[in-house]
Protein backbone atom coordinates (compact mmCIF):
# COMPACT_ATOMS: atom_id res chain seq x y z
CA UNK A 1 0.00 0.00 0.00
CA UNK A 2 1.31 3.34 -1.26
CA UNK A 3 2.33 5.23 2.38
CA UNK A 4 0.59 8.68 3.40
CA UNK A 5 1.83 11.55 4.70
CA UNK A 6 -0.08 14.42 5.93
CA UNK A 7 1.94 18.37 5.12
CA UNK A 8 0.34 21.44 6.85
CA UNK A 9 2.89 23.79 8.27
CA UNK A 10 2.91 27.53 9.05
CA UNK A 11 6.88 27.49 8.59
CA UNK A 12 7.95 26.21 5.30
CA UNK A 13 11.43 26.41 5.94
CA UNK A 14 12.59 23.26 4.03
CA UNK A 15 9.02 21.64 3.59
CA UNK A 16 9.26 22.28 -0.49
CA UNK A 17 12.71 20.12 -0.04
CA UNK A 18 11.65 17.82 2.24
CA UNK A 19 7.97 17.33 0.29
CA UNK A 20 9.60 16.51 -3.03
CA UNK A 21 12.04 13.47 -1.28
CA UNK A 22 8.78 11.80 0.16
CA UNK A 23 7.38 11.67 -3.24
CA UNK A 24 10.79 10.11 -4.48
CA UNK A 25 10.35 7.68 -1.73
CA UNK A 26 6.71 7.05 -2.85
CA UNK A 27 4.81 8.64 -0.92
CA UNK A 28 1.15 10.57 -1.69
CA UNK A 29 1.15 13.73 0.22
CA UNK A 30 -1.91 15.10 1.45
CA UNK A 31 -2.10 18.78 2.23
CA UNK A 32 -4.18 21.88 3.54
CA UNK A 33 -4.53 25.73 2.38
CA UNK A 34 -1.66 27.74 2.21
CA UNK A 35 1.01 24.87 2.36
CA UNK A 36 -1.10 22.83 -0.97
CA UNK A 37 -0.64 25.60 -2.51
CA UNK A 38 2.51 26.36 -2.33
CA UNK A 39 3.41 23.18 -2.35
CA UNK A 40 1.83 22.68 -6.00
CA UNK A 41 3.14 26.00 -7.39
CA UNK A 42 6.48 24.70 -6.59
CA UNK A 43 5.78 21.23 -8.54
CA UNK A 44 4.84 19.01 -6.14
CA UNK A 45 1.81 16.77 -6.90
CA UNK A 46 -0.54 17.15 -3.50
CA UNK A 47 -3.83 15.82 -2.66
CA UNK A 48 -6.40 18.40 -1.49
CA UNK A 49 -7.35 17.25 2.09
CA UNK A 50 -11.25 17.48 0.96
CA UNK A 51 -10.44 14.73 -1.17
CA UNK A 52 -10.06 12.75 2.05
CA UNK A 53 -12.54 13.81 4.42
CA UNK A 54 -15.21 14.56 1.30
CA UNK A 55 -15.99 17.46 2.64
CA UNK A 56 -14.83 21.22 1.82
CA UNK A 57 -12.89 23.91 4.75
CA UNK A 58 -15.29 25.77 6.28
CA UNK A 59 -15.66 28.94 8.71
CA UNK A 60 -12.66 30.52 7.07
CA UNK A 61 -10.35 28.01 7.66
CA UNK A 62 -10.91 27.07 11.10
CA UNK A 63 -12.37 23.45 10.13
CA UNK A 64 -10.75 21.22 7.84
CA UNK A 65 -9.16 18.44 9.26
CA UNK A 66 -11.10 17.36 12.09
CA UNK A 67 -12.34 14.81 10.25
CA UNK A 68 -12.56 10.92 11.10
CA UNK A 69 -11.58 10.08 7.96
CA UNK A 70 -8.03 11.92 8.84
CA UNK A 71 -8.29 11.11 12.80
CA UNK A 72 -9.15 7.57 12.02
CA UNK A 73 -6.12 7.35 9.62
CA UNK A 74 -3.89 8.86 12.35
CA UNK A 75 -4.64 6.65 14.89
CA UNK A 76 -5.74 3.62 13.66
CA UNK A 77 -3.38 0.29 15.04
CA UNK A 78 -2.37 -1.12 11.89
CA UNK A 79 -1.32 -4.71 13.12
CA UNK A 80 -4.87 -4.81 15.66
CA UNK A 81 -7.22 -6.36 12.53
CA UNK A 82 -10.45 -4.80 13.85
CA UNK A 83 -8.87 -1.54 13.28
CA UNK A 84 -8.20 -2.56 9.72
CA UNK A 85 -11.73 -4.24 8.89
CA UNK A 86 -13.14 -0.92 10.42
CA UNK A 87 -10.67 1.16 7.95
CA UNK A 88 -11.51 -0.68 4.53
CA UNK A 89 -15.01 -0.94 5.67
CA UNK A 90 -15.32 2.58 5.78
CA UNK A 91 -12.78 3.23 3.17
CA UNK A 92 -10.02 5.22 4.85
CA UNK A 93 -7.01 5.25 4.14
CA UNK A 94 -4.08 4.77 7.19
CA UNK A 95 -1.87 8.10 7.43
CA UNK A 96 2.01 7.02 8.05
CA UNK A 97 3.32 10.64 8.25
CA UNK A 98 1.92 13.57 10.16
CA UNK A 99 4.21 16.85 9.70
CA UNK A 100 2.45 19.95 10.97
CA UNK A 101 3.89 23.32 12.84
CA UNK A 102 1.47 25.12 14.54
CA UNK A 103 0.01 28.98 13.68
CA UNK A 104 2.76 31.63 15.53
CA UNK A 105 1.05 32.33 18.61
CA UNK A 106 3.98 33.20 20.05
CA UNK A 107 5.20 35.98 17.64
CA UNK A 108 1.52 36.91 17.99
CA UNK A 109 1.29 37.51 21.36
CA UNK A 110 4.53 39.48 21.59
CA UNK A 111 3.74 42.46 18.50
CA UNK A 112 3.04 45.66 20.00
CA UNK A 113 -0.46 46.67 20.47
CA UNK A 114 -2.02 43.20 18.72
CA UNK A 115 -5.42 42.94 19.02
CA UNK A 116 -7.41 40.00 20.86
CA UNK A 117 -9.02 39.10 18.05
CA UNK A 118 -5.70 38.50 16.07
CA UNK A 119 -4.48 36.29 19.09
CA UNK A 120 -7.29 34.18 19.25
CA UNK A 121 -7.42 33.38 15.44
CA UNK A 122 -4.09 31.81 16.10
CA UNK A 123 -4.47 29.50 18.26
CA UNK A 124 -4.12 26.40 16.73
CA UNK A 125 -7.18 23.85 16.71
CA UNK A 126 -6.64 21.22 13.94
CA UNK A 127 -2.69 21.04 13.85
CA UNK A 128 -2.02 20.08 17.33
CA UNK A 129 -4.91 17.50 17.26
CA UNK A 130 -3.15 15.84 14.42
CA UNK A 131 -0.03 16.41 16.12
CA UNK A 132 -1.19 14.23 19.36
CA UNK A 133 -3.00 11.76 17.77
CA UNK A 134 0.09 10.77 15.56
CA UNK A 135 2.16 11.16 18.51
CA UNK A 136 -0.44 8.95 21.18
CA UNK A 137 0.19 6.37 18.11
CA UNK A 138 3.69 6.84 17.53
CA UNK A 139 4.38 3.64 17.28
CA UNK A 140 2.52 3.91 13.81
CA UNK A 141 2.52 7.04 12.53
CA UNK A 142 5.62 9.20 12.46
CA UNK A 143 5.28 12.78 13.36
CA UNK A 144 7.23 15.98 13.01
CA UNK A 145 6.81 19.48 14.20
CA UNK A 146 10.47 20.36 14.02
CA UNK A 147 11.74 21.30 10.94
CA UNK A 148 14.89 20.06 11.96
CA UNK A 149 13.75 16.76 12.04
CA UNK A 150 13.58 16.88 7.74
CA UNK A 151 17.13 14.87 7.44
CA UNK A 152 16.88 12.39 10.34
CA UNK A 153 13.52 11.33 9.19
CA UNK A 154 14.52 11.37 5.50
CA UNK A 155 18.22 9.66 6.16
CA UNK A 156 16.28 6.97 8.23
CA UNK A 157 13.55 6.14 5.21
CA UNK A 158 16.20 6.06 2.87
CA UNK A 159 18.85 3.65 4.60
CA UNK A 160 16.10 1.30 6.63
CA UNK A 161 12.76 1.80 4.22
CA UNK A 162 11.18 3.38 7.68
CA UNK A 163 11.67 5.72 10.86
CA UNK A 164 12.83 3.41 13.37
CA UNK A 165 10.30 3.02 16.77
CA UNK A 166 13.30 4.93 18.92
CA UNK A 167 13.28 8.03 16.08
CA UNK A 168 9.25 7.52 16.58
CA UNK A 169 9.56 7.79 20.06
CA UNK A 170 11.73 11.18 20.21
CA UNK A 171 9.48 12.62 17.50
CA UNK A 172 6.26 12.27 19.70
CA UNK A 173 8.21 13.35 22.79
CA UNK A 174 9.37 16.54 21.33
CA UNK A 175 5.42 16.67 20.04
CA UNK A 176 4.50 16.87 23.90
CA UNK A 177 6.90 19.06 24.63
CA UNK A 178 6.05 21.86 22.44
CA UNK A 179 1.84 21.66 22.88
CA UNK A 180 1.99 21.66 26.14
CA UNK A 181 4.48 25.06 26.06
CA UNK A 182 2.04 26.17 23.10
CA UNK A 183 -1.39 25.72 25.34
CA UNK A 184 0.65 27.10 28.50
CA UNK A 185 1.20 30.05 26.21
CA UNK A 186 -3.03 30.20 25.77
CA UNK A 187 -3.62 29.97 29.61
CA UNK A 188 -1.52 32.52 30.67
CA UNK A 189 -2.23 34.97 28.02
CA UNK A 190 -5.97 34.82 28.99
CA UNK A 191 -5.34 35.03 32.60
CA UNK A 192 -3.27 38.21 31.74
CA UNK A 193 -6.41 39.61 29.15
CA UNK A 194 -8.91 38.82 32.36
CA UNK A 195 -6.40 40.60 35.38
CA UNK A 196 -6.50 36.98 37.23
CA UNK A 197 -3.62 37.21 39.45
CA UNK A 198 -4.96 34.36 41.46
CA UNK A 199 -3.27 31.09 42.13
CA UNK A 200 -4.67 28.75 40.17
CA UNK A 201 -5.75 24.73 40.66
CA UNK A 202 -2.64 23.94 38.30
CA UNK A 203 0.15 25.97 37.44
CA UNK A 204 1.77 25.62 33.70
CA UNK A 205 4.61 28.15 32.95
CA UNK A 206 5.92 28.76 29.21
CA UNK A 207 9.67 28.53 29.44
CA UNK A 208 12.17 28.33 26.14
CA UNK A 209 15.50 27.16 26.51
CA UNK A 210 17.68 30.73 25.61
CA UNK A 211 20.76 29.27 26.19
CA UNK A 212 22.92 26.12 27.28
CA UNK A 213 25.33 26.40 30.27
CA UNK A 214 29.07 25.19 30.41
CA UNK A 215 27.83 24.15 34.15
CA UNK A 216 25.50 24.59 36.85
CA UNK A 217 26.24 26.42 40.10
CA UNK A 218 29.24 23.92 40.31
CA UNK A 219 31.40 22.37 37.41
CA UNK A 220 30.28 18.74 38.12
CA UNK A 221 26.30 20.61 37.62
CA UNK A 222 24.74 20.54 34.05
CA UNK A 223 22.22 23.06 33.49
CA UNK A 224 20.81 25.71 31.09
CA UNK A 225 18.58 28.80 31.18
CA UNK A 226 15.29 28.97 30.35
CA UNK A 227 13.07 31.89 29.86
CA UNK A 228 9.93 33.03 30.25
CA UNK A 229 7.66 33.68 27.02
CA UNK A 230 5.31 36.52 27.92
CA UNK A 231 4.24 39.42 26.63
CA UNK A 232 3.54 40.39 29.76
CA UNK A 233 6.95 40.13 31.88
CA UNK A 234 8.99 43.06 32.51
CA UNK A 235 12.15 43.53 30.19
CA UNK A 236 14.23 44.73 32.50
CA UNK A 237 15.52 41.71 33.44
CA UNK A 238 18.53 39.37 32.79
CA UNK A 239 16.69 37.24 30.86
CA UNK A 240 16.29 40.45 28.10
CA UNK A 241 19.97 41.80 28.91
CA UNK A 242 22.01 42.25 25.50
CA UNK A 243 25.44 41.24 25.90
CA UNK A 244 27.70 43.60 24.46
CA UNK A 245 30.76 41.13 25.33
CA UNK A 246 33.00 38.95 26.91
CA UNK A 247 32.74 35.23 27.52
CA UNK A 248 29.26 33.73 28.08
CA UNK A 249 26.95 34.18 31.17
CA UNK A 250 27.16 31.73 33.77
CA UNK A 251 24.53 30.03 36.22
CA UNK A 252 26.27 31.98 38.94
CA UNK A 253 26.75 35.00 36.54
CA UNK A 254 22.76 35.06 35.63
CA UNK A 255 21.57 34.66 39.48
CA UNK A 256 23.78 37.39 40.53
CA UNK A 257 22.93 39.70 37.69
CA UNK A 258 19.19 39.17 38.49
CA UNK A 259 20.04 40.10 41.98
CA UNK A 260 21.78 43.37 41.20
CA UNK A 261 18.79 44.19 38.91
CA UNK A 262 16.25 43.51 41.19
CA UNK A 263 17.68 46.39 43.74
CA UNK A 264 18.37 48.48 41.01
CA UNK A 265 14.78 49.09 40.07
CA UNK A 266 14.37 49.89 44.09
CA UNK A 267 16.04 53.86 43.30
CA UNK A 268 15.29 56.47 40.73
CA UNK A 269 18.59 58.66 41.49
CA UNK A 270 21.85 57.63 40.22
CA UNK A 271 22.94 54.27 41.89
CA UNK A 272 25.24 51.93 41.71
CA UNK A 273 24.92 48.21 42.97
CA UNK A 274 27.81 45.65 43.48
CA UNK A 275 27.01 41.89 43.81
CA UNK A 276 28.78 38.99 45.11
CA UNK A 277 27.26 35.91 45.69
CA UNK A 278 24.02 37.07 45.36
CA UNK A 279 24.06 39.21 47.97
CA UNK A 280 24.50 43.16 47.67
CA UNK A 281 28.47 43.99 48.99
CA UNK A 282 28.03 47.67 48.26
CA UNK A 283 24.96 50.39 47.27
CA UNK A 284 25.36 53.87 46.60
CA UNK A 285 23.21 56.38 45.03
CA UNK A 286 24.98 59.93 44.08
CA UNK A 287 24.28 63.21 42.01
CA UNK A 288 26.08 60.90 39.28
CA UNK A 289 27.01 57.22 38.69
CA UNK A 290 30.49 58.06 38.81
CA UNK A 291 29.92 59.53 42.64
CA UNK A 292 27.83 56.49 42.94
CA UNK A 293 30.31 54.13 41.80
CA UNK A 294 33.27 55.65 43.93
CA UNK A 295 31.18 55.63 47.09
CA UNK A 296 30.25 52.03 46.30
CA UNK A 297 33.71 50.68 45.97
CA UNK A 298 34.93 52.12 49.05
CA UNK A 299 32.03 50.98 51.21
CA UNK A 300 34.09 47.48 50.72
CA UNK A 301 36.82 47.37 48.01
CA UNK A 302 37.62 43.78 48.55
CA UNK A 303 34.53 42.30 48.16
CA UNK A 304 33.59 44.10 45.40
CA UNK A 305 36.63 41.85 43.56
CA UNK A 306 35.19 39.70 40.89
CA UNK A 307 31.96 40.73 41.70
CA UNK A 308 29.24 42.36 39.34
CA UNK A 309 28.31 46.26 39.25
CA UNK A 310 25.04 47.47 37.69
CA UNK A 311 24.25 50.99 37.21
CA UNK A 312 20.46 52.92 36.80
CA UNK A 313 22.18 54.96 34.42
CA UNK A 314 24.51 55.39 30.67
CA UNK A 315 27.93 54.92 31.49
CA UNK A 316 30.33 57.10 31.02
CA UNK A 317 34.07 57.27 30.29
CA UNK A 318 35.12 58.35 33.62
CA UNK A 319 33.24 55.66 35.08
CA UNK A 320 34.55 53.37 33.05
CA UNK A 321 38.12 54.22 33.12
CA UNK A 322 37.67 53.44 37.43
CA UNK A 323 36.11 49.98 36.23
CA UNK A 324 38.48 49.11 34.76
CA UNK A 325 41.56 49.31 37.53
CA UNK A 326 39.97 46.17 39.11
CA UNK A 327 38.74 42.51 38.17
CA UNK A 328 35.05 42.29 37.97
CA UNK A 329 33.10 39.82 36.42
CA UNK A 330 30.09 41.67 34.90
CA UNK A 331 29.09 45.65 34.19
CA UNK A 332 25.58 46.12 33.60
CA UNK A 333 24.19 49.09 32.67
CA UNK A 334 20.80 50.88 30.50
CA UNK A 335 23.48 52.00 27.95
CA UNK A 336 27.30 52.57 27.74
CA UNK A 337 29.09 55.71 26.01
CA UNK A 338 30.87 54.51 22.69
CA UNK A 339 34.43 55.51 24.21
CA UNK A 340 33.21 53.95 27.73
CA UNK A 341 32.11 51.11 26.01
CA UNK A 342 35.42 50.54 23.74
CA UNK A 343 37.14 51.34 27.04
CA UNK A 344 35.62 48.47 28.89
CA UNK A 345 36.12 46.74 26.04
CA UNK A 346 39.76 46.41 25.95
CA UNK A 347 38.82 43.81 28.85
CA UNK A 348 38.49 40.21 27.11
CA UNK A 349 36.42 38.26 29.80
CA UNK A 350 34.94 41.35 31.55
CA UNK A 351 31.00 40.47 30.12
CA UNK A 352 28.89 44.11 29.78
CA UNK A 353 25.97 43.57 29.94
CA UNK A 354 22.88 46.13 28.45
CA UNK A 355 19.81 46.32 29.73
CA UNK A 356 16.43 47.41 27.66
CA UNK A 357 14.91 49.47 30.32
CA UNK A 358 14.26 49.54 34.11
CA UNK A 359 10.45 49.32 33.81
CA UNK A 360 9.73 48.52 37.49
CA UNK A 361 6.32 46.71 37.01
CA UNK A 362 5.38 43.15 36.39
CA UNK A 363 2.62 40.62 36.86
CA UNK A 364 4.11 37.32 37.54
CA UNK A 365 5.08 35.35 40.73
CA UNK A 366 8.41 34.71 42.51
CA UNK A 367 8.84 30.96 42.29
CA UNK A 368 11.54 29.00 44.22
CA UNK A 369 11.85 25.12 43.79
CA UNK A 370 11.69 22.48 46.70
CA UNK A 371 12.38 18.56 46.17
CA UNK A 372 9.02 17.77 44.68
CA UNK A 373 7.82 21.20 44.32
CA UNK A 374 7.67 24.59 43.56
CA UNK A 375 6.77 27.49 46.44
CA UNK A 376 4.95 30.00 44.33
CA UNK A 377 4.31 33.65 45.80
CA UNK A 378 3.72 37.19 44.65
CA UNK A 379 7.15 39.29 44.06
CA UNK A 380 8.30 41.68 47.16
CA UNK A 381 7.35 44.97 45.71
CA UNK A 382 6.13 46.54 48.96
CA UNK A 383 8.60 48.77 50.25
CA UNK A 384 6.76 50.09 53.46
CA UNK A 385 3.35 51.57 54.91
CA UNK A 386 2.66 55.31 54.54
CA UNK A 387 1.56 55.16 57.89
CA UNK A 388 4.77 54.25 59.38
CA UNK A 389 5.62 54.73 62.86
CA UNK A 390 8.19 56.87 64.77
CA UNK A 391 7.98 54.68 68.20
CA UNK A 392 10.86 56.34 70.04
CA UNK A 393 10.97 59.73 71.79
CA UNK A 394 13.32 61.53 69.36
CA UNK A 395 11.74 61.67 66.43
CA UNK A 396 14.65 61.57 62.93
CA UNK A 397 16.18 64.14 61.70
CA UNK A 398 15.01 64.44 57.48
CA UNK A 399 18.50 63.60 56.36
CA UNK A 400 18.28 60.53 59.06
CA UNK A 401 15.20 59.68 57.13
CA UNK A 402 16.64 59.58 53.69
CA UNK A 403 19.27 57.16 54.92
CA UNK A 404 16.90 55.22 56.70
CA UNK A 405 14.68 54.88 53.16
CA UNK A 406 18.11 54.11 51.51
CA UNK A 407 19.06 51.69 53.72
CA UNK A 408 15.37 49.43 54.14
CA UNK A 409 15.73 49.46 50.25
CA UNK A 410 19.07 47.91 50.53
CA UNK A 411 17.92 45.26 53.27
CA UNK A 412 15.24 44.23 51.21
CA UNK A 413 17.84 42.70 48.88
CA UNK A 414 19.71 41.38 51.42
CA UNK A 415 20.09 37.43 52.61
CA UNK A 416 18.19 37.17 56.32
CA UNK A 417 19.01 37.39 58.91
CA UNK A 418 19.70 41.07 57.28
CA UNK A 419 21.10 43.85 58.96
CA UNK A 420 22.35 46.86 56.47
CA UNK A 421 23.93 50.05 58.03
CA UNK A 422 24.43 53.44 56.06
CA UNK A 423 24.83 57.08 55.78
CA UNK A 424 25.30 59.75 53.07
CA UNK A 425 23.08 57.38 51.22
CA UNK A 426 25.91 54.93 51.34
CA UNK A 427 26.30 51.03 52.59
CA UNK A 428 28.73 51.17 55.16
CA UNK A 429 28.16 47.81 56.57
CA UNK A 430 26.46 44.48 55.74
CA UNK A 431 25.40 41.59 57.54
CA UNK A 432 23.84 38.65 56.18
CA UNK A 433 22.44 35.19 56.35
CA UNK A 434 23.37 35.23 59.98
CA UNK A 435 20.89 32.69 61.84
CA UNK A 436 20.50 35.14 64.67
CA UNK A 437 19.95 39.03 64.22
CA UNK A 438 22.70 39.88 66.79
CA UNK A 439 25.36 38.07 65.01
CA UNK A 440 23.78 39.86 61.37
CA UNK A 441 24.40 43.49 63.58
CA UNK A 442 27.30 42.86 64.61
CA UNK A 443 28.60 41.52 61.46
CA UNK A 444 27.87 45.03 59.67
CA UNK A 445 29.31 46.86 62.32
CA UNK A 446 32.69 44.63 62.19
CA UNK A 447 32.53 44.71 58.51
CA UNK A 448 32.81 48.58 58.11
CA UNK A 449 35.34 51.19 57.55
CA UNK A 450 34.20 53.76 58.59
CA UNK A 451 33.31 55.61 61.82
CA UNK A 452 29.74 55.03 62.39
CA UNK A 453 28.91 57.90 64.10
CA UNK A 454 25.43 59.51 62.68
CA UNK A 455 24.77 56.47 60.36
CA UNK A 456 21.56 54.59 60.22
CA UNK A 457 20.39 50.85 60.89
CA UNK A 458 18.19 48.54 59.13
CA UNK A 459 16.71 45.53 60.03
CA UNK A 460 14.86 43.21 57.60
CA UNK A 461 12.86 41.76 60.53
CA UNK A 462 11.76 42.79 63.91
CA UNK A 463 14.28 42.97 66.45
CA UNK A 464 13.74 39.91 69.53
CA UNK A 465 15.99 41.06 71.59
CA UNK A 466 16.93 44.68 73.04
CA UNK A 467 21.29 43.14 72.51
CA UNK A 468 20.68 44.26 68.87
CA UNK A 469 19.61 48.33 69.89
CA UNK A 470 22.38 48.26 72.56
CA UNK A 471 24.73 47.47 69.71
CA UNK A 472 24.26 49.91 67.80
CA UNK A 473 23.83 52.20 70.10
CA UNK A 474 27.26 51.69 71.64
CA UNK A 475 28.97 51.82 67.39
CA UNK A 476 26.68 55.41 67.00
CA UNK A 477 24.16 54.60 64.95
CA UNK A 478 21.60 57.57 65.73
CA UNK A 479 18.45 56.02 63.38
CA UNK A 480 16.91 52.56 63.31
CA UNK A 481 14.36 51.34 61.13
CA UNK A 482 12.85 47.85 61.67
CA UNK A 483 9.13 46.50 60.89
CA UNK A 484 8.49 46.07 64.67
CA UNK A 485 5.97 43.12 65.62
CA UNK A 486 7.99 41.32 68.69
CA UNK A 487 6.51 40.60 71.62
CA UNK A 488 9.73 42.69 73.25
CA UNK A 489 9.35 45.79 70.90
CA UNK A 490 9.10 47.98 74.43
CA UNK A 491 12.83 46.52 75.11
CA UNK A 492 14.01 47.73 72.10
CA UNK A 493 12.18 51.24 72.33
CA UNK A 494 14.11 51.89 75.97
CA UNK A 495 17.27 51.07 74.52
CA UNK A 496 16.85 53.54 71.90
CA UNK A 497 15.78 55.70 74.04
CA UNK A 498 18.55 55.11 76.27
CA UNK A 499 20.82 55.86 73.24
CA UNK A 500 18.63 58.72 71.72
CA UNK A 501 18.29 56.31 68.73
CA UNK A 502 15.23 57.22 66.27
CA UNK A 503 13.30 54.61 65.40
CA UNK A 504 10.61 53.53 62.91
CA UNK A 505 8.69 50.60 62.66
CA UNK A 506 7.40 50.11 58.67
CA UNK A 507 5.17 47.30 59.71
CA UNK A 508 6.36 45.80 56.69
CA UNK A 509 9.30 42.63 56.85
CA UNK A 510 11.30 42.31 54.30
CA UNK A 511 12.90 37.94 54.53
CA UNK A 512 14.64 37.44 51.92
CA UNK A 513 16.18 33.43 51.71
Amino acid sequence: MTKKAIISVYNKDGILEFAKELKNLGYEIISTGGTMKYLKENGVDVINISDVTNFPEILDGRVKTLHPNIHAGILAIKDNREHVKTLNELNISPIDMVVVNLYPFKETILKENVAFEDVIENIDIGGPTMLRAAAKNFKYTTVIIDPADYGLVLKEIKENGDVSFDTRFYLATKVFEYTSYYDSMIFNYFRFVRKDNSFPKQLTVPLEKAKQLRYGENPHQQASFYKITLPFIEKSNIANAEQLHGKDLSYNNILDSDSAIELLKEFDEPTCVAIKHNNPCGVASGDNIFEAYKKVYNSDPVSIFGGIVAFNRKVDRQTAEELKKIFLEIVIAPDFDEDALSLLSTKKELRILKLLTLDKTDVYYDVKSVNGGMLVQEKDRKLLNEDYQVVTERRPTEKEIEDLIFAWKVVKHVKSNAIVIAKDKMTLGIGMGQTNRIWAVEHAISRSRFDLNGAVLASDAFFPFSDSVEAAGKAGITAIIQPGGSIRDKESIDAANKYNIAMIFTGIRHFRH
